[in-house]
């Protein structure tokens, strides 16, 4: 796929979705609809990507610079149609001679593969349309094709009784030289029912010229368009439904798959287990052989060979945990490298810190990590054991085989090997309890009286 440059278009207002967010910018497994349309491209290289905005079009502006700063931001200020749309980008695009696909950003499944067909097709037909058979044509626009030619394009409002019972139908996804396009769509018209200015009708305008088109087909679930909130929960379905099943055809061990939810870049390893209800946030790479148990909640981070999370555990961005390390139940981790074999195994929370191999962090383990203004580190050695209910007020080291009493509030590094206890000496005051309880039942006992 050389010598292809794009043209996105994302300026429709989505007013189905009923939201401020730009509807390209809806998220679908953790990242917007629009991104996912982009990085299908990135097979092409150093190829010019051209989005035409209209609604929101700071906010896409801002989306697209944060993973695409290279890619140009165009303002459609009136919205009269697609082909109106893709003229807009003729000033990015005016000197390059090669081929131009144009994409729609509310259709974010078109893979890759179907990109590289299209660029194929091209070196026999001037223009070429992806099209899909549909289960239920509804209101597609209609193919009509004679053998393997595509001779136009008729949008449902303006289609035959004859022509809407075809079901080979148009994605909108278009590929042609960048200037034959473009000459194509200055003789568009707008005379059609809704007024306005259609990309389809470069076919028939191709066919006049003598020039040719031609077809590329896809599954029909590549073609999903999003325009409704109950559309982008289908869309999550299936992608969900999709790389769930390849996870089980890779190996992955899932006892309730459909209780399992995942990021676009999630990556599992070969006979990892994933029990049920486990969330996966983006970012998260799980190794082979590692067991996530059920309702633990993850993102950004890493989980070696053998590990073992949960249940009811959350690793949030920058945790790495090394093999056969072991996190528990109500175990919150973020930012911090647990070591080979380690155990966090109850009702703690390490942020910012480094945990040693074999080190064993007690129920309650706190890292009090932040200052209100600055974070800081946690150093726990190899070996190091932690009592229960300890807080470790960063920054601070423990040393290899050192050790903290249950209850201890440690504010000052701990040598290696030494034993540190950090909390009031215990007294006890024979018989004060009973004298207290007798008090307390007096006064409860006077309180109720005079509340009647």
């Amino acid at each position: 796929m050389k010598n292809v440059n794009f043209v996105v278009l994302a300026a429709g207002k989505g007013t189905r979705m009923k939201s401020s967010v730009p509807k390209v910018l809806h998220k679908l497994a953790g990242r917007s609809m629009l991104r996912h349309v982009i990085d299908a491209t990135i097979t092409v290289g150093e190829s010019k990507k051209v989005i035409v905005t209209g609604h929101g079009a700071e906010q896409v502006r801002t989306c697209t610079q944060d993973h695409t700063p290279e890619a140009k931001i165009i303002l459609q200020q009136e919205q009269l149609g697609t082909a109106h749309a893709v003229l807009q980008a003729r000033p990015e695009l005016q000197d390059f001679d090669g081929n131009l696909l144009v994409l729609y950003g509310d259709t974010p499944f078109i893979g890759p593969e179907t990109l590289a067909k299209m660029t194929a097709a091209r070196a026999t037909a001037d223009l070429v349309v992806l099209g899909f058979n549909a289960a239920d044509p509804g209101r597609y626009g209609r193919l009509i094709t004679q053998g393997d030619s595509l001779k136009r394009i008729v949008e449902f409002k303006d289609a035959s009784a004859e022509e809407c019972a075809i079901k080979l139908c148009n994605s909108g996804v278009m590929l042609a030289k960048a200037s034959g396009l473009f000459a194509l769509l200055d003789q568009v018209s707008n005379d059609n029912a809704a007024g306005e200015y259609y990309l389809t009708d470069c076919v028939a305008l191709a066919q006049q010229s003598g020039q040719s088109a031609q077809v590329v087909i896809c599954n029909e679930a590549e073609t999903l368009g999003v325009n409704s909130r109950i559309d982008l929960a289908a869309a999550e379905a299936a992608f969900q439904d999709r790389a769930r099943n390849d996870l089980l055809e890779n190996g992955v061990t899932m006892a309730a798959p459909e209780s399992v939810y995942l990021s676009y870049d999630t990556v599992i390893g070969r006979d990892a287990t994933i029990e049920q209800n486990v969330v996966f946030g983006p970012g998260v790479t799980i190794e082979s052989g590692a067991l996530i148990r059920a309702f633990s909640h993850l993102e950004g981070c890493h989980v070696a060979e053998g590990a073992v999370v949960g249940p009811y555990a959350r690793l949030r961005p920058g945790t790495e945990l090394a093999e056969a390390a072991k996190v528990g139940n109500f175990v919150e981790i973020k930012n911090a490298e647990v070591g080979e074999g380690a155990k966090i195994n109850h009702l703690s929370y390490v942020g910012d810190a480094t945990v040693g191999a074999k080190a064993n962090l007690g129920a309650g383990t706190i890292t009090c990590n932040y200052d209100g203004v600055m974070k800081h580190r946690t150093d726990i050695g190899a070996g190091a054991f932690i009592g229960s209910n300890t807080m470790l007020v960063a920054p601070v080291r423990i040393g290899a085989q050192a050790m903290t009493g249950s209850g201890s509030v440690i504010t000052d590094d701990v040598a290696e090997g030494d034993l540190a206890l950090a909390r009031a000496k215990q007294v006890n005051k024979t018989g004060l309890a009973i004298k207290l309880f007798d008090l307390f039942k007096k006064r409860k006992a006077k309180s109720d009286l005079e509340n009647k």
